[in-house]
């Protein structure tokens, strides 16, 4: 029994631990293509990677890992023909940022199915039959960057995914390409963030052909954008009363949209500033004309109330400018025969014209200030003239030590010693001691100065030894 249990391989080795089938290497596990029906058990705990990809798992049900796997980051789930997903099938996988369900047969993604992947980072449910989705399907991804919806069946944008951006507040790229979308909301779309506005993929939809698509199309061409430069060809709609789709762009001055290219301003502002945004159309005998701000209300009438204000010449002034204010203002200009929109993107810095110089000039001022006072500290600690071989007076012994420190650190006055005319120095090691004193003074007294010989006999020096000489406001005389 004894040879046999050391002949059996050792608990948690790669033989012992890795499923049938499947390839490991590490803590990767590679059960790509593998006739596999089910989810293959025991799982290794410490598995970060499971690549499940191209076999027949059409059900995931809540018991798939029936252990915890706390260091599954990246689930790979495509090519399975997978139909049902449980609601509870992530449950043990709290710590998921990279799940691929594509190229499967999911038809709907149902209440909170993703609620327990607060980690997730990227989406994949490209290639699927999706055509509902719950409006908490997506609820708790608030880390979710990338969400690919592309290929499916959908055919209402599902715009509160990005409307107030509480619910995916990270999300950076939405694809919703080759679905049966026949209307986007373009004006709500304006309102988005730069960042997801520009990494919005709508091509290869059924859309219907309007004014307000084409500027947004032509909007993203004129600023080079991927999603509309890569896909020029793929991004066409249905005109009124036609059969065939165009391409977006080729409504320019056709009709019986006649729609006209928009341009775009940019303009920078600080906090509190007043701006004027100008709607400089090049048409003539203007029908009607209003702004639309980045929050999505319309300014229409002259005058206005609160911080924006229509002018008589169509500007709109903005005052008091705040950091929410920042974004695209867009001016709609009707005229008898073309109509034209006009954007401006405002930029708010996020202070005052003058604060931040202010600011770093007194910083600045302190700093040089601080530096000179350590140089002069140094030059008067490190460069002072040796006076060792002509001191005129007696030099002060070093304080004793049982004096308290305050008496020799927090002094207002320095002390100062008298001496003779040409006596010669003493050594500092030497220290002046009074009769039955033992070599020290007594606390808290001083010696006995010698006698006078003459008015300038006596010459008051700073004592070396205390820490008030340098910092003393009493005038230091040599």
């Amino acid at each position: 029994l004894l040879l046999l249990l050391l002949l059996l391989p050792p608990w948690g080795s790669a033989g012992a631990s890795c499923p049938p089938r499947c390839v490991c290497a590490s803590n990767i596990l590679s059960c790509s293509q593998a006739v596999l029906s089910t989810v293959p058990t025991p799982l290794p705990r410490f598995t970060a990677v499971l690549d499940l990809s191209h076999n027949n798992v059409t059900r995931l049900r809540a018991d798939w890992a029936p252990g915890r796997l706390a260091h599954l980051h990246a689930l790979l789930l495509s090519h399975n023909g997978l139909s049902f997903v449980s609601t509870e099938a992530f449950t043990h996988v709290p710590h998921l940022r990279h799940l691929d369900l594509s190229s499967n047969r999911l038809r709907a993604l149902e209440e909170n199915l993703f609620s327990d992947l607060s980690e997730l980072e990227v989406l994949l449910l490209y290639n699927n039959e999706i055509s509902s989705v719950d409006r908490t399907a997506f609820e708790n991804l608030g880390r979710l960057r990338k969400l690919y919806l592309g290929q499916n069946r959908i055919a209402r944008f599902p715009l509160e995914l990005l409307r107030d951006g509480s619910r995916l507040p990270q999300l950076a790229l939405l694809d919703l390409s080759a679905n049966r979308l026949h209307s986007v909301p373009v004006g709500e779309l304006q309102a988005l963030p730069a960042w997801l506005r520009d990494r919005l993929y709508l091509h290869a939809n059924p859309l219907a052909c309007s004014c307000p698509l084409f500027q947004l199309v032509a909007r993203g061409r004129h600023r080079q954008l991927s999603a509309v430069v890569d896909f020029l060809e793929e991004l066409r709609c249905l005109p009124p009363a036609a059969t065939a789709p165009v391409g977006i762009l080729s409504l320019a001055g056709q009709q019986p949209l006649n729609c006209s290219e928009a341009r775009e301003a940019v303009l920078e502002a600080h906090l509190g500033d007043s701006v004027t945004l100008g709607c400089d159309t090049r048409l003539r005998g203007v029908r009607q004309r209003h702004w639309v701000t980045p929050g999505g209300e319309r300014v229409l009438e002259e005058g206005g109330n609160g911080s924006a204000a229509l002018l008589a010449n169509g500007s709109l002034q903005l005052r008091g400018l705040r950091p929410e204010d920042a974004g695209t203002y867009a001016c709609w200009v009707a005229g008898p025969l073309l109509n034209e929109t006009l954007y401006v993107d405002l930029l708010v810095h996020n202070f005052t014209l003058h604060g931040p110089h202010d600011t770093l000039n007194t910083a600045y001022t302190t700093l040089v200030g601080c530096i000179l006072s350590v140089v002069l500290v140094l030059i008067y600690l490190y460069l002072t003239p040796c006076r060792c071989c002509c001191c005129r007076g007696a030099e002060k012994p070093p304080p004793p030590r049982d004096d308290s420190i305050n008496s020799s650190v927090l002094s207002t006055t320095p002390n100062h010693a008298t001496g003779v005319p040409g006596e010669p120095c003493r050594s500092r090691s030497a220290s002046t001691t009074g009769p039955g004193q033992n070599g020290r003074f007594k606390v808290g007294g001083t010696p006995q100065a010698p006698p006078r010989h003459g008015p300038k006999a006596q010459r008051k020096v700073s004592d070396p030894d205390s820490v008030s000489s340098v910092f003393s406001d009493t005038p230091i005389v040599v």
